[in-house]
């Protein structure tokens, strides 16, 4: 299935894989929860950012004198889609400690499972800078198609999405929304459910991440 969406990559790395599992696991208490989401965010920031432009810097080691590489390019942004996208961020600014902030707020109304925006705070310099949009869930991708429509009116071309679980029919939205943004993520599930959900899924991962279920 992962083969007929170009625009998706799912780590099959095994450490992502077990906890992941546990992620899933209807027992896995909110403290857990938290701490394995962001340990997951840490590993798929770690794919996102596989295509980052280096150049090599001059240096000196206790030994000699070197050339070395650092990233260079545009500078980072990350972008977390209220409320669960915070559960990702964590991760993400760990790996990524001088990234920029952005949030969005979005909320799915229960009755036609669009997205109402409620919130909208990103950097001044957003043309400028490489874009990680950070979502745990991509289910019916309404809410990713609605944050990057809003990031793009900001002048920004280089965009990724970062989430944990996707659904065949989130991807196939944001591919026929947005197919220059690549998407990476742990997993691509079965199908989404009457009520929205991403089976097998996890539940909802904000309730999950807060507590609030």
């Amino acid at each position: 299935m992962q083969g007929d969406f170009p625009n998706l990559t799912v780590v099959q790395h095994p450490l992502v894989q077990h906890k992941l599992t546990w992620l899933r696991a209807e027992e896995t208490n909110t403290d857990s929860f938290r701490n394995l989401l962001r340990e997951v965010s840490q590993m798929l920031v770690y794919e996102a950012t596989r295509d980052l432009p280096t150049e090599d810097i001059a240096i000196r080691t206790p030994v000699t004198e070197m050339k070395s590489p650092v990233i260079s390019g545009k500078k980072l942004c990350l972008v977390s889609i209220l409320r669960a996208g915070n559960g990702l961020l964590d991760g993400a600014l760990a790996i990524l400690p001088l990234a920029r902030v952005g949030h969005i707020g979005l909320y799915r109304d229960p009755e036609t499972l669009e997205p109402v925006e409620y919130y909208f705070k990103v950097p001044s310099d957003m043309a400028e800078r490489q874009v990680i949009v950070v979502d745990p869930m991509l289910a019916t991708g309404n809410s990713a198609v609605a944050a990057i429509d809003r990031i793009k009116e900001h002048g920004c071309s280089s965009i990724k999405l970062l989430c944990l679980l996707a659904a065949p029919e989130g991807v196939q939205n944001m591919l026929q929304h947005h197919p220059d943004v690549p998407i990476v993520t742990a997993a691509l599930d079965s199908h989404l459910n009457e009520h929205g959900y991403i089976v097998p899924g996890l539940g909802d991962a904000g309730d999950r991440i807060f507590g609030t279920l």
